[in-house]
């Protein structure tokens, strides 16, 4: 009889997790259904050239990101690069994303929301690497990746703009 309740209280209480996931993955809403692109360079001088398009999936519990963006060293080779999903963790309270590449690696990290400016954390090689999504408008957000401590960025990588494709 404990077993049936359990299962019941799933069932009441599942609808309410779906909305509380779509929620709080709330400030992603201008990204998704639009396509994002950016010109820029590097730090070290290389191109920076990309590409995102963003779409809610499973009931608007996850966010998928497919991005272009060039797929050898050489960056003479231009097309699909990463596949992204972004997904809010209940049990630990946060956004965690991962970025698979068309190099067979993945980048995994978190996402914090604050206001409509979009901060991703994670670990590239030995330093924790953050970008920021920082909101302009509808169709602009500013793009710096760098390190990031204290309220104020040590390093910056790259710094573009990202606008809405039209």
């Amino acid at each position: 009889m404990i077993e049936i309740k359990k299962y019941l209280l799933l069932i009441i209480l599942m609808p309410l997790l779906v909305v509380s996931q779509a929620n709080e993955l709330q400030g992603f809403e201008n990204l998704v259904n639009n396509t994002w692109v950016a010109n820029g360079e590097w730090s070290n001088g290389s191109q920076f050239k990309q590409e995102v398009h963003y779409t809610f999936s499973l009931n608007k519990t996850i966010i998928i990101a497919d991005s272009k963006g060039f797929t050898n060293q050489e960056q003479t080779e231009y097309g699909n690069r990463n596949h992204g999903i972004r997904q809010y963790n209940a049990t630990k309270n946060t956004i965690e994303f991962w970025e698979f590449d068309v190099f067979g690696g993945v980048t995994q990290g978190t996402v914090k929301i604050k206001g409509k400016d979009i901060w991703y954390r994670y670990n590239y090689d030995e330093t924790t690497v953050t970008d920021c999504w920082e909101y302009v408008d509808d169709a602009t957000y500013n793009f710096t990746v760098g390190t990031y401590k204290d309220g104020k960025w040590d390093a910056i990588y790259l710094k573009t703009v990202f606008k809405l494709k039209k």
